[in-house]
């Protein structure tokens, strides 16, 4: 067992040993099908603390020759596949982690010469008859022709160069060279699998590792529900720890990735596992993911003077879609030619979630949220904070009945938001549900709940611990009247959604017109039994 070489199973004993462990070994049945086929490059990115190097340290444990590990797959899932006997334990694996190598370096040149010399090392301890020479690819090329036995090459953090070299263009350019050399048609892979947070850098009008199949949060192909936790297995967890899961869910829920399929499209609630994680074992709910990097990493990116950006990440805070063009971003961290291009980084980071289906991103979850408020709140964004700071008097108006003070509350909003430009009853949702921010601690806010035929605007509705908080259905009306939105409340039964509510239920209609620029509101209480 060597350091790079077969480096053992001890990090995958480590995962198998902690409190928490969900078992996400089917993947290796994914990579086993791509096994010495020209489908055998794969690069997953994922945000930080999403899984992918305890999925490395599960791949080497599996792969390797180095020691029998079949008494950890025991009664995995991935022991239950037909693949899983034929590839156990039958290759090389050189599993390395770059951010090891560029720490201990100064520069690109001298960290590919010691990531070189390191790995040979090791590769001769293990073939000390069949190896020569200070260039891997050879190394390993010579090995291969003696031994006939491909490599598993795994390489964590493989884009920690292009993240901390943001703009030495000819440091990353050298570094994808050398990876080209090391990798592309090569009989000794068997399969190469990097994993990092950014996709594959492009210069030109083409990736230099065009032979690798992309897994990222734009486009999660089939790995989708490999990395970070499921619907399923958070509510599994909830159970087993006493903890609620619509809160759960509130918190932590929200990266939705979709996998296309022939028989059609399959979408994963995919939560972030560090937080869910650290909630069950601290049985408290808070936000844990952002306490290893601070806002000020956000912070750098939606304060740039891209055009419109300002205003999208405004209208996201108020739970609003925004739509995206993924295509034109380059896949660093400094080339940003559109507010696009910003935004699809933040999806990468993890401070967005990208619906392929509609080509939109939005927040995904309190938790992320709440490191958007902690940036802009060091910014010289001062009316969105006012407006979040107001939003906990105005809910405590609007539970009061004080139509008069959430009429006002809504206006005071409208004004200070300038870039939310009433012109249609949309504009004035996105004002709403920014000017009741704080609605979130009690709720889940729906817009557009459906009730038979027709929609409901927005809904309050209470989580499971909220239910002494009334349920609240606000209907807008856009140049006409506040009584006339009661009106279709309940002309058009929206209270049937409720249906199965025990409690109090506000019925709010909020009319904007356009002649006086002034907010009236109606509140109704009607009593659920």
């Amino acid at each position: 067992m060597g350091s790079y070489l077969n480096p053992g199973s001890k990090g995958f004993r480590e995962s198998l040993n902690s409190t928490i462990y969900i078992d996400k070994t089917a993947l290796i049945e994914k990579t086993n099908t791509v096994l010495n086929t020209r489908q055998k490059f794969l690069c997953v990115s994922r945000p930080r603390r999403f899984g992918k190097s305890m999925a490395a340290d599960m791949l080497a444990a599996y792969y390797g020759r180095g020691e029998d590990s079949a008494r950890l797959f025991h009664g995995l899932a991935i022991s239950r596949a037909k693949s899983y006997q034929e590839h156990l334990n039958q290759y090389d694996v050189i599993k390395i982690n770059m951010q090891e190598f560029l720490s201990a370096s100064g520069n690109v040149d001298e960290m590919l010469k010691v990531l070189q010399a390191r790995v040979i090392a090791d590769l001769k301890r293990g073939y000390p008859d069949d190896t020569e020479g200070i260039h891997l690819p050879f190394v390993m090329q010579d090995i291969y022709a003696h031994t006939e036995h491909p490599f598993v090459i795994l390489i964590d953090e493989w884009d920690c160069l292009f993240r901390e070299y943001q703009q030495d263009k000819a440091s990353q350019k050298k570094y994808l060279d050398f990876l080209r050399a090391w990798l592309k048609d090569k009989d000794y892979v068997a399969i190469a699998y990097m994993t990092g947070i950014l996709p594959i850098k492009k210069y030109g009008s083409h990736s230099a590792l065009n032979m690798f199949t992309e897994y990222s949060m734009t486009d999660p192909g089939s790995l989708a529900p490999y990395f970070g936790f499921t619907e399923n297995e958070v509510k599994e967890l909830c159970t087993d720890y006493n903890m609620n899961y619509e809160e759960a869910q509130a918190w932590y829920d929200g990266y939705e990735l979709i996998t296309h399929t022939q028989a059609g499209n399959i979408c994963y609630s995919i939560y972030n596992p560090k937080s869910v994680t650290e909630a069950m074992l601290r049985h408290k709910f808070g936000t844990y993911w952002n306490q290893t990097e601070t806002y000020e990493a956000l912070k750098i990116y939606i304060q740039m003077n891209m055009g419109g950006l300002k205003d999208a990440v405004i209208k996201m805070l108020a739970k609003g879609e925004i739509p995206v063009n993924t295509g034109t971003f380059e896949n660093d961290m400094m080339t940003f030619a559109t507010k696009d291009d910003v935004l699809t980084l933040l999806v990468h980071l993890g401070y967005l979630t990208y619906d392929s289906l509609k080509e939109t991103v939005t927040i995904p979850n309190k938790e992320v949220s709440q490191e958007y408020i902690n940036a802009v709140s060091t910014m010289d964004w001062h009316e969105v904070i006012r407006s979040v700071e107001q939003s906990r008097s105005l809910l405590e108006s609007l539970w009061a009945m004080d139509s008069t003070a959430v009429a006002e509350g809504i206006g005071r909003a409208h004004k200070e938001i300038s870039i939310l430009r009433y012109n249609d009853e949309n504009s004035l949702s996105c004002t709403i549900n920014l000017a009741f921010y704080y609605a979130r601690e009690y709720y889940t806010v729906i817009r557009e709940l459906p009730s038979g035929k027709e929609f409901a605007d927005i809904c309050f509705i209470p989580r499971n611990l909220h239910l002494d908080k009334p349920a609240v259905i606000i209907e807008l009306k856009w140049n006409e009247t506040a009584s006339g939105a009661i009106a279709q409340i309940k002309d058009r039964h929206y209270t049937d959604a409720f249906k199965d509510y025990r409690g109090n239920l506000l019925l709010a209609g909020i009319h904007y017109d356009r002649k006086t620029k002034t907010h009236t509101c109606i509140i109704e209480q009607m009593q659920k039994e």
